[in-house]
């Protein structure tokens, strides 16, 4: 079994990734450390966890320990992914892995002088909805691929959140642009070549609340516009000159609708409905990348995958303060 700490009692960890990792077949919780030790005990406590510390660097000191989550806020990612790393820890962090490309660099290294494993935390890239996506497109089931249309929205206005801080990392485009972004690269394997953008802050935070994107790749064109402050709603269109892809709740699927794609033809005229019922995709998150840390050959998202993805990013920023085009790269 592989043997977890959490590094933190942040919410995502405590109301996603735990159960996640304690329902694993491969993988067990062993330790959770926050800077406040009564509240890693109360959490150790809930999950029935055997070990709480008072501070992140005496859980990664431990030996109890094969591999560490980290749910800290954005602004720390790189810093803690790096120190456990460098105490010869395996990492799963939380996306965005870093608010800048650049900035991964030292993880990579950090990686490479201790020969662990260290992967961004984009849970989708696991789910069976979105291997079958890519597998459809493979196959050309929507003959050429010309757009790709994505939405990722919900509405959040409490100052104390964190992605309203734009000093921790808040912001809409770190904290959801990323998922229409992966989603395209991923179901396609190719990278956007250039890209125009509009982003609008919060005059009161000072995060972006709102993007609307427009990139190239080679090929087709993607289009998605995220939001921090509209109605929520999720969806991406893989639409091609033979018919379409329509995929329901992409990244939250189970909260925002059905786990569910839709396969239309041409004309309207025939339709497949493909349906993953009870998928637990941080899950299978969680077993893949204990597979791999143990040395079996399995996928995982890799930070050469995070560094491509957060150019896209990196360059949405770019784009919103030019007119025109802006290249990724």
């Amino acid at each position: 079994m592989f043997r977890w700490g959490i590094l933190s009692t942040a919410k995502i960890g405590r109301d996603h990734v735990v159960p996640a990792l304690q329902d694993a077949e491969n993988g067990v919780v062993t330790a959770i450390a926050s800077r406040d030790e009564q509240k890693a005990r109360a959490l150790a406590d809930r999950f029935g966890v055997p070990y709480a510390f008072g501070s992140y660097e005496e859980m990664l000191a431990s030996d109890v320990i094969d591999g560490v989550y980290i749910p800290l806020p954005t602004s720390q990612h790189v810093e803690w992914a790096v120190k456990a790393a460098d105490a010869g820890k395996h990492v799963l962090v939380e996306k965005p892995l870093a608010l800048k490309a650049a900035d991964i660099a030292p993880v990579i290294a950090a990686r490479d002088r201790n020969h662990v494993l260290v992967s961004e935390a984009f849970m989708v890239t696991y789910h069976p909805q979105w291997l079958k996506v890519r597998e459809l497109i493979a196959e050309g089931a929507v003959g050429r691929l010309r757009h790709v249309q994505g939405a990722f929205t919900y509405y959040n206005v409490d100052a104390r959140n964190m992605r309203n801080r734009p000093e921790l990392g808040g912001g809409g485009l770190p904290d959801i642009g990323v998922y229409p972004t992966v989603a395209a690269r991923f179901s396609t394997g190719r990278e956007p070549l250039r890209l125009q953008a509009t982003v609008e802050r919060d005059p009161k935070f000072g995060t972006d609340i709102y993007a609307c994107v427009k990139a190239e790749f080679d090929g087709f064109d993607l289009t998605f516009y995220c939001a921090t402050q509209m109605a929520a709603r999720q969806i991406m269109v893989f639409h091609g000159d033979k018919g379409f892809i329509e995929v329901h709740a992409p990244f939250n699927a189970g909260l925002y609708d059905h786990h569910r794609i839709e396969l239309h033809n041409r004309n309207h005229t025939e339709a497949t409905v493909f349906r993953f019922p009870d998928t637990r995709q941080y899950r299978l998150e969680a077993e893949t990348f204990a597979r791999a840390a143990q040395g079996e050959d399995v996928p995982v998202f890799t930070l050469e995958d995070s560094v491509r993805n957060q150019k896209v990013i990196d360059a949405i920023y770019r784009a919103a303060d030019v007119e025109g085009w802006v290249p990724v790269d």
